[in-house]
């Protein structure tokens, strides 16, 4: 039986806000305790570099607490058992949809991350399939092409933005790996990277810039990248269907339109669309900023590169890596990559909305609170 998708969710800003503050104020017990007093100054500071705050909070209040950012005040739980307690035995009590993630619905619409309940489980399991153990191996091919092909024109002595240079490595892995692009070919009459780049840069700008409408603003060039990007896919989409879908692909989008659900449901162009760019999106920074952060401190640690150095030359040798070197990595690289999840996590925050009302730490919490585990 076919799953209804979820109610649409405003954009507009002025809004969300409004919604926010009536919600808070309809609230028929208190927040956990915290700096709950309006602050433009806390306010600019978190947004600039949050973990003193946090931090602050948590020696003053313990694992959970209530800081007001701007207009609301969110619940922030912080700690294993709090991460826990919001991603396992409580899930079921937490909305995506209704928390923060919510704001990324103009670009990515209807994807996992802005999904929840039985539309969520219905998507997972249709999903599943693509990301088997023998389907992400294939994609190391792809990954491995990409590496060697980025780092051709090395040098020693050479200086680069590691950054940069990774996450333009990144979005040409995602473009043949996810959508069966050729980069190449696209560069030189239409670039889905650059676009979607374009896209997020309005998830960079101010938070003020980001209320505004209308014409030259951060929003209306969202809206035009979206279109663009959404002119391609849906081509290509079309194209596929017309010719069978598959067509002996391995990009997740082909293998995407040939899933099925347990009941013979298929994805529809917009389900697909959606899941699409919520891909790219997940994978677009979350690469590119660990790889930085394992070279900066593997970097400040001579010992750990030095033993990881010696693993590879133990391992690799002489030869070319090779797609059973990225499946199953040596023990080295990675516990070191590890290390830099640990140390900084690229998805450092999950926002939410509880359900309902709950108790944690001793502390209760009202049904609709915005709410944050941090990793």
């Amino acid at each position: 039986m076919s799953i209804a998708a979820p109610d649409a969710v405003s954009t507009n800003p002025l809004r969300r806000l409004a919604g926010d503050i009536i919600t808070e104020r309809a609230f028929d017990e208190p927040l956990p305790p915290g700096a709950t007093k309006f602050s433009f100054s806390r306010t600019r500071a978190f947004a600039r570099y949050p973990l003193p705050i946090l931090l602050d909070a948590y020696e003053r209040f313990g694992p959970i607490f209530s800081i007001r950012i701007l207009h609301a005040s969110g619940v922030f739980m912080l700690g294993p058992e709090a991460n826990h307690y919001v991603t396992v035995t409580h899930a079921d009590n937490f909305r995506w949809r209704e928390g923060g993630l919510g704001d990324l619905i103009p670009l990515l619409g209807d994807g996992m991350l802005t999904i929840d309940g039985a539309y969520h489980r219905r998507a997972r399991r249709i999903m599943l399939p693509a990301f088997h153990r023998e389907r992400i191996a294939a994609a190391a091919d792809v990954m491995l092409e990409e590496a060697e092909r980025a780092t051709a024109s090395w040098s020693a002595g050479q200086r680069l933005d590691l950054y940069h240079w990774t996450r333009a490595l990144a979005l040409r892995v995602a473009q043949r790996a996810l959508f069966g692009f050729d980069p190449d070919a696209n560069s030189r009459d239409f670039d889905p990277a650059e676009e979607f780049e374009r896209a997020l840069g309005f998830y960079g700008r101010d938070y003020l810039l980001q209320i505004l409408r209308g014409p030259r603003t951060p929003w209306s060039a969202l809206q035009r990248s979206r279109r663009r990007l959404d002119r391609v896919l849906y081509t290509e989409i079309a194209r596929r269907r017309a010719r069978g879908g598959l067509e002996g692909r391995s990009d997740i989008l082909s293998l995407l339109m040939a899933a099925r659900d347990e009941d013979g449901s298929e994805f529809s162009d917009r389900e697909l669309r959606d899941q699409v760019m919520t891909l790219i999106f997940a994978g677009h920074d979350t690469t590119p900023s660990t790889v930085t952060f394992l070279f900066y401190e593997l970097a400040r640690h001579p010992e750990a590169r030095a033993a990881l150095l010696d693993e590879l030359e133990r391992v690799v040798g002489d030869r070319p890596v090779e797609t059973r070197d990225l499946v199953e990595p040596p023990e080295q690289l990675e516990m070191a990559i590890d290390e830099t999840l640990r140390l900084y996590p690229p998805a450092w925050i999950g926002p939410r909305r509880n359900v309902d009302a709950f108790e944690f730490a001793g502390r209760r919490v009202p049904a609709g609170a915005t709410l944050y585990y941090c990793s």
